[in-house]
């Protein structure tokens, strides 16, 4: 719901069409994100890893169209969903993070 309200080609209905969509676009990504990410790997060593940001957005796209009450009209807005779900990702990974010692 935080991207839908900074992009302006997000849609998201309500909170149980975001939280449907969310499970969605974790299922798409273990499924058909890893298939391809597998197929377009050249692509992403050419371009330094920037590519993956096309193929979540193609993953935003997809969820998108398998659930009800979340949309993604544009590729831009597919592009930039795509950037900022990767940055506040990160950031609550960062935040979270275990501080216990590894082995």
């Amino acid at each position: 719901m935080v991207v839908a309200h900074f992009v302006s080609g997000f849609y998201v209905r309500n909170f149980v069409a975001a939280l449907i969509a969310a499970v969605v676009i974790g299922f798409v990504n273990a499924t058909l994100g890893t298939l391809l990410k597998i197929l377009t790997f050249p692509l992403t060593i050419l371009t330094l890893g920037l590519f993956l940001i096309v193929v979540n957005a193609v993953m935003l796209k997809v969820a998108a169209f398998f659930t009800p009450g979340f949309a993604v009209y544009t590729w831009t807005a597919a592009l930039i969903g795509a950037i900022l779900i990767t940055i506040i990702s990160t950031f609550l990974h960062w935040l979270l993070d275990d501080k216990r010692e590894r082995e």
